[in-house]
């Protein structure tokens, strides 16, 4: 057997090893997936109350394990102590809503039934293993959302946690497993990007879903292109988001909740608002609101109930977010907020980074083309909704844009003309779980929660029974 190298998490803070992961071999990961594929046969067959009821009870020993869940966000991604528990609110937020309508998105639909004669109806059959990559950035929420309906409609998976948070996808499947997910239908593959490639084209693998980079995922498309046998996919890929403040708007509502959808979680989130386009009879006090509650962040040890910002994830998304800032002041942007003064913990060779508001940017700077993932909010003035609409437009990502007004009829006049997976009204950087979370453009393929999340991890099967000889 050929040993593979370990993963090795590194603190964001202090750039120490924290520990390291082993990781599969192929014939460690033929293993896995042969245990998936056995596991299927038994798990598909309970009923969807039984796993409704196991689910439930998932929900509750995650509650109780908060402590050490706040501890290995903070320690693997850098996100403040103070704000573990907004996870694990969403984490039930979501389970909980994709539990309580489980048994009715999962019933058959009867098409017609009359006794004696005729019955057609279809069957919601799982596939059968999935392969789940999750991500770094929302470890534990962006695996709830798509493992919690793919269990329940009766699939086996094997997830992956991305290399920064392998001890997230730990602690959730060993929480599966307490609640009474059998072993083998739910496991955990550490493996390094061979292995998690050849996983992909694995032959018993029936669906993969990925949420990262665009970059990424079309690599994964690739793959599953080349592999020899057909199977579906969904993407949860990157954003750009955009923002557009009216001049009817509460204008301090809007400053509050835009800041705070730019820079929580050090911007590093697929949805924050990293475009805001103010109307430009309001764009002078907007700017200057926004810059004075910049100010009163505290970048700093993420251990500290004090921090309000946090290390970015990596050194390397770091650097890409200063690089993006430099490349903007280069073009004629300006920076409002004196990092050095204000905020002395950001410094060059750590991940570190001061939260920055960038005004007189336009679309020929890489910040306000590509995903930055930072904490970076680019403030632009426009003259009129045709204007907005237009830039909020110009983007190859459309996975949210938010609209701040009074108005809702003129919300929805512009809303309808975003080209987006979910646009907002006052308000920013939230997955309801009632709602479909898709992106239009590059931002994603395909979509996860709401009711019609299970239509991704069910195939439907077609019953025509003639009752009757005659």
């Amino acid at each position: 057997m050929t040993n593979t190298t370990p993963i090795q998490v590194i603190s964001p803070s202090t750039q120490q090893v924290l520990f390291q992961v082993p990781t599969l071999t192929q014939e460690e990961v033929d293993n896995a997936v042969s245990s998936s594929v056995k596991a299927f046969g038994s798990w598909k067959k309970e009923p969807v109350s039984i796993r409704v009821e196991i689910l439930k009870k998932f929900c509750t020993l995650f509650e109780q394990k908060k402590e050490e869940i706040y501890a290995s966000i903070t320690s693997q991604m850098g996100r403040p102590i103070r704000y573990g528990q907004g996870e694990i609110k969403g984490v039930l937020e979501r389970a909980n809503y994709m539990i309580s309508v489980a048994e009715e998105c999962l019933q058959d639909d009867i098409i017609e039934y009359k006794p004696g004669v005729v019955k057609r109806y279809q069957r919601k059959e799982p596939l059968g293993p999935v392969f789940l990559i999750a991500a770094w950035n929302y470890p534990y929420l962006t695996t709830v959302n798509n493992i919690i309906p793919a269990l329940l409609a009766g699939n086996t998976v094997l997830l992956k946690q991305s290399p920064q948070t392998p001890q997230c996808a730990d602690i959730f499947v060993a929480t599966l497993r307490e609640a009474g997910v059998p072993h083998d239908a739910v496991q955990v593959v550490h493996v390094q990007d061979k292995e998690a490639n050849y996983l992909v084209q694995h032959p018993s693998i029936q669906f993969v879903n990925f949420t990262g980079s665009i970059a990424v995922g079309k690599k994964i498309r690739q793959a599953i292109g080349d592999s020899h046998h057909l199977i579906g996919s969904g993407m949860e890929l990157g954003g750009k988001d955009p923002a557009y403040v009216l001049p009817d708007t509460d204008i301090n509502f809007a400053v509050e909740n835009i800041i705070d959808g730019a820079f929580f979680n050090s911007g590093q989130c697929c949805c924050s608002i990293e475009r805001c386009y103010v109307d430009q009879s309001i764009y002078d006090d907007f700017v200057e609101k926004a810059v004075a509650l910049t100010k009163t962040y505290v970048l700093g040890d993420p251990n500290n109930q004090e921090t309000t910002l946090g290390p970015m994830a990596n050194i390397k998304f770091a650097n890409n977010v200063r690089d993006q800032i430099a490349d903007a002041i280069k073009k004629g942007a300006k920076s409002l907020i004196d990092t050095e003064k204000l905020f002395p913990t950001d410094k060059p060779d750590t991940a570190f980074v001061a939260p920055q508001i960038l005004v007189d940017v336009d679309h020929s700077m890489v910040v306000m083309t590509e995903e930055t993932f930072g904490p970076v909010l680019c403030i632009m003035k426009v003259s009129s909704d045709e204007e907005a609409i237009k830039l909020m437009n110009d983007s190859k990502y459309g996975l949210t844009a938010s609209i701040w007004t009074s108005n809702e009829e003129r919300a929805v006049e512009i809303g309808d003309q975003i080209e987006t997976g979910t646009w907002f009204m006052n308000r920013c950087d939230y997955i309801d779980p009632a709602l479909a979370w898709v992106g239009a453009k590059e931002s994603g393929l395909g979509f996860s929660m709401s009711k019609q999340g299970y239509s991704q991890f069910t195939r439907p099967k077609s019953y025509h029974l003639k009752l009757s000889q005659k």
